[in-house]
């Protein structure tokens, strides 16, 4: 009894970090943030985004840092997550608490999705509209739903900028709330990620890929590249809505105490791996 119970506590000593990096990162992403919204401008988005690096004091910094303690929120709010379901942490919760937690994890993605889009760069161009097409391509909801979260050429970046600034931050809180409110995690707690991430800010400027002429192949964000890959194949509904839907599922199922768990742990661990190999094939073009 008392190795297994040593490996429980040793297992919750790595979920609590991952979380607790995962909040540290997001305090930064939004202090960070704060700087970087009050210098966008929804009308001139590329012309905003890039006068933040040249112009601003300190624009370069804070842009730099918006965006890597970003990404860096994203990476280990996934790595907390497969360390909940490996521990079996999951079948603790009521299966209505867990599919909140489960709806976090879409609207964490399109938060980082929409910072992306909203450089209004080549990649951030690029995205924005292989997302309208995606969400335009869902039967008799696309076009509500595509006014809902983008809206690009209609609109600019103006509903995209309301969804990163407020919208996705209030659907990610209401998802996690009842989650995080356990847990008590200071800016502080993880020192050297903190200073990493400063120093790494400081050094190494957020990427801002001006459009050029004759240029045809354009890859978007690093976690889009297998799905843009995809889209050679399938069709955008298939591509974008489907197939990621299946693992969304998979999710929903590892949280209950039933013998298709296994079957989902498997199919996730599968679609994972194609879709690592459909980005290395879209990264390596």
């Amino acid at each position: 009894m008392l190795p297994i119970k040593g490996m429980r506590i040793r297992t919750f000593i790595i979920e609590t970090k991952w979380g607790a990096k995962s909040l540290v990162s997001l305090y930064l992403s939004v202090l960070s943030g704060m700087v970087v919204a009050l210098q966008y401008d929804p009308a001139t988005p590329f012309f905003s985004a890039s006068a933040l690096d040249l112009l601003a004091p300190f624009g370069q910094f804070f842009r730099a840092c918006h965006f890597y303690s970003s990404q860096l929120f994203f990476l280990f709010s996934l790595c907390h997550l497969a360390a909940v379901i490996l521990a079996r942490s999951d079948q603790q919760l009521r299966f209505s608490k867990w599919l909140l937690l489960i709806g976090s994890v879409p609207a964490s993605l399109l938060l980082l999705f929409t910072g992306y889009v909203l450089r209004a760069d080549a990649t951030g161009e690029a995205a924005g509209v292989i997302a309208e097409n995606i969400t335009l391509s869902i039967p008799l909801l696309g076009t509500t739903l595509n006014s809902l979260l983008f809206s690009i050429e209609a609109e600019g970046m103006k509903r995209v900028y309301a969804n990163h600034l407020i919208g996705l931050g209030l659907v990610w809180g209401v998802c996690c709330w009842d989650h995080l409110r356990r847990y008590r995690v200071g800016l502080g707690q993880h020192p050297l990620l903190l200073f990493g991430t400063l120093l790494l800010s400081l050094f190494l400027a957020a990427p801002m890929e001006p459009a050029r002429l004759g240029l045809f192949h354009i890859q978007g964000p690093w976690f889009l590249l297998g799905l843009q890959e995809l889209l050679r194949y399938v069709q955008p509904f298939w591509a974008g809505v489907i197939i990621p839907s299946t693992v969304v599922v998979a999710l929903v199922c590892v949280g209950t105490e039933n013998p298709g768990r296994r079957r989902a742990l498997l199919f996730m661990a599968a679609w994972f791996f194609l879709y690592l190999l459909l980005s290395i094939i879209a990264a390596l073009r």
